[in-house]
């Protein structure tokens, strides 16, 4: 709960230190000493998110949002990605037609990542690290489910027999300078997405990390479009936020790229600014709604609310928990889209490109 809530706030913070950062960025241009200044804070933004999302995973709002994933382009890219730049070699062995599974692909590749770096760094001087995916058909087995295997083995100096039931433990390291949160982050999102991480080692021998994965029979689902450029629109859009800082930071950003905005400092006030723009005829395009108010309605009370004013109005849900019900879920509690904190301005635009399409029978 310390967790989920301290990152959650960390997630409010950070949004409103990156997107002002991004706002900052564009209105100097690109020369001059400043926004070099401004880009290493950017980068230290953005490891600050990285930690806030390890924070999540031991938390209820660490919950993945998931779709169905080829499990073998996962494993290839953490292998590309940990192999880029260090001595070692991988012997990398994926079973021809491995089955996908309904993952966060972004968690499950960041598990991996951990676990391949983990892997890596047992063997300082180089050597190889072996990895194996494979299907395991449990038909046999009552109550048992196909699932997927991933093997990464190294032989590096292995793990002795008093450290290894620790390893997974947050904070808990042996490393100068480590966090103690790679091997407990990867634990906590394979635990949560219904499978299973288990270790054998034996010191001077290296140690085996296995990962076990509920498979599908579904085809993998495309990935979202990576945005990177800032997209103009247009509509009546209004916000709602009990941050009066992030209030302030997407009226300037959704002005910026061509919209109309207003603000809501709760659910409550939301629903009473909507029916007045609608009582004026001029009714608002979309509705950007904070899933969580400490002492006011919500996003998801809220939203019901506004669907029955308007069925066809168009609402999207942030938040800075990835809280699964809903987050992963935002089509059954009457979102169309969701922005997850921290975002980017590229990413706002994007989202709100794609579900402000104005109702052509409204009037402007």
């Amino acid at each position: 709960m310390l967790a989920g809530g301290i990152a959650h706030d960390f997630n409010n913070f950070l949004t409103i230190v990156g997107g002002n950062l991004e706002l900052a960025r564009m209105r100097l241009g690109p020369e001059g000493p400043v926004p070099a200044i401004l880009g290493e804070i950017e980068t230290a933004c953005r490891r600050a998110a990285f930690l806030s999302s390890q924070l999540l995973t031991f938390a209820k709002g660490g919950a993945p949002v998931r779709r169905v994933t080829s499990v073998a382009r996962l494993v290839m890219d953490a292998v590309q990605l940990v192999r880029a730049g260090a001595q070692i070699s991988i012997d990398l062995a994926v079973e021809q037609d491995l089955w996908p599974s309904r993952v966060d692909p972004g968690q499950i590749g960041q598990a991996l990542h951990n676990i391949l770096l983990n892997a890596r760094q047992a063997m300082p001087e180089g050597g190889i690290i072996e990895v194996r995916a494979q299907n395991l058909t449990a038909e046999h087995v009552r109550g048992a489910n196909d699932r997927i295997r991933i093997a990464i083995r190294d032989y590096g100096c292995g793990i002795p027999a008093d450290i290894l039931p620790r390893i997974f433990d947050p904070y808990f390291t042996t490393k100068p300078g480590g966090k103690g949160l790679g091997l407990a982050t990867a634990y906590a999102i394979v635990t949560k997405h219904g499978g299973g991480l288990s270790v054998e080692s034996r010191p001077g021998e290296g140690a085996v990390f296995t990962i076990d994965l509920p498979a599908s029979h579904e085809q993998p689902q495309e990935p979202p479009e990576i945005v990177s450029e800032v997209r103009a629109g247009r509509g009546r859009v209004l916000v709602m936020d009990d941050e009066e800082p992030l209030r302030k930071l997407l009226v300037n950003v959704l002005t910026g790229i061509g919209y109309e905005c207003q603000t809501a400092r709760d659910g409550a006030e939301a629903i009473a600014l909507y029916e007045s723009a609608k009582s004026t005829g001029r009714p608002f395009d979309v509705v950007l709604l904070d899933l969580t108010v400490p002492g006011g309605m919500g996003g998801v009370e809220a939203a019901a609310s506004l669907k029955s004013l308007d069925p066809s109005l168009k609402l999207i849900v942030s938040s800075g928990y990835s809280d699964a019900p809903v987050m992963s879920n935002f089509r059954n509690y009457g979102f169309d889209d969701v922005l997850p904190k921290p975002w980017s301005v590229a990413q706002v635009s994007e989202v709100f490109r794609r579900v402000c399409v104005p109702d052509p029978d409204r009037a402007t």
